[in-house]
C-alpha cells in the first residue's frame, strides 16, 4: 500500500528529478511533486512524495528528515489526508 510524505524547508534550487532521484535510495517512488506558485512558477519551498510501501516511506523520513539539502535541513514527515 502507498504512502504518501510532506517534504518541506525545500530551496528554489530543488527540482522534482532531484528528489525522486534522492527518495529512490530507501525504495520506489511512484510520484513526486513540487508545489510551485501559480503565478511565478516558484517552488513554494515544499512537496509531495509517494512511496509504493509504508516500510518505504518509513525508511525514506529516518533517513531524510534533517539531512542537508542545498544548505537546507528537509523536514520529513507523513502527509496529512487532503480535506
Amino acid at each position: 500500500m502507498a504512502a504518501r510524505l510532506y517534504v518541506g524547508n525545500l530551496s528554489d534550487d530543488t527540482s522534482n528529478a532531484e528528489l525522486n532521484t534522492l527518495f529512490s535510495e530507501v525504495g520506489v517512488v511512484e510520484s513526486c511533486r513540487l508545489i510551485t506558485d501559480l503565478e511565478t512558477g516558484r517552488s513554494k519551498g515544499f512537496g509531495f512524495i509517494e512511496m509504493d510501501s509504508k516500510d518505504s516511506a518509513a525508511a525514506a523520513k529516518a533517513k531524510f528528515n534533517g539531512h542537508d539539502l542545498h544548505g537546507r535541513a528537509l523536514k520529513v514527515n507523513d502527509a496529512k489526508p487532503k480535506g
